[in-house]
């Protein structure tokens, strides 16, 4: 009878004794898996993600294949040109602006410490249009005030042709390019029609591709048009800001020029 308790208790501690040495495994094995789970979440997630960027990208790129070399090549080279050009112009305005106050200060204070030539030298030193012009300003300085006055406005005219320069090739690719899709989208309907009159029959089969590949014309070209839109409104922005310092500094110039003048004779 002791022998058969003694069985019994050795059999329920070598029970108790596995089970919680199998939760302890558990607990133990429980972080590396939870941390597996989470790492192949994340590879799954991560695969996934790069399986849409590049379904997007072959949308794409499907997308302008189905709407026809001839209409959607000319269209993206309105976009390739149009970009181009508004790229060149906006490198073009960013270097030609100048700090207005400052150039005005620095020529006065020339121009009372050294003279005409001191400033005319510090205008050499300086790039943009407003330095230009008040070179040409200060170049007919020795003539009279209306002559130096006379030259102030017409390089800024000048200089206001630079500033504007290409900029109406930008405008007219904008207009182009949705013009290009809607032919594209006449041609396209055109031809779904030709091929039901070829047909003799109004199936949905016909029409559908050839409705599908004219309005595809016609987005890709509201697409270029919205592209270089934006681009359009910031150069003619920038070219505004520029020519208001340009009339600001011509102001300037000629108010020192009277002073100087002024203290000349003096």
């Amino acid at each position: 009878m002791k022998r058969l308790f003694s069985i019994l208790v050795i059999a329920a501690i070598m029970v108790l004794g596995a089970g919680n040495l199998k939760a302890a495994n558990m607990v133990n094995t429980l972080p590396g898996t939870i941390a597996t789970f989470v790492q192949e979440d994340e590879d799954a997630t991560a695969t996934a993600d790069a399986d849409e960027e590049v379904s997007f990208h072959q949308e794409l790129k499907r997308r302008f294949i189905e709407g026809g070399a001839g209409f959607m090549g000319i269209v993206l080279l309105c976009l390739i040109l149009g970009l181009a050009i508004a790229i060149e112009r906006i490198i073009y305005l960013n270097l030609a602006t100048t700090n207005t106050k400052k150039l005005a200060r620095n020529v006065e204070e020339a121009l009372n410490s050294g003279g005409i030539e001191a400033a005319k030298e510090v205008c050499r030193n300086t790039r943009g249009p407003v330095a230009s012009i008040y070179y040409q300003g200060l170049d007919r300085a020795d003539e009279s005030i209306e002559s130096a006055e006379k030259a102030v406005v017409a390089y800024g005219g000048v200089q206001m042709g630079q500033l504007e320069k290409n900029v109406s090739w930008v405008s007219l690719f904008i207009a182009l390019a949705p013009m290009l899709g809607f032919m594209g989208t006449v041609i396209g309907m055109i031809e779904a029609f030709d091929k039901i009159e070829a047909a003799g029959d109004m199936q949905p089969s016909l029409v559908a591709g050839g409705i599908k590949v004219a309005l595809l014309t016609t987005v890709f070209g509201l697409i270029v048009a919205i592209i270089l839109q934006i681009f359009y409104n910031y150069i003619i922005a920038k070219i505004d800001s520029i020519v208001n310092d340009m009339e600001d500094a011509s102001i300037l110039l000629i108010d020192m020029l009277v002073d100087y003048k002024n203290k000349k004779r003096v």
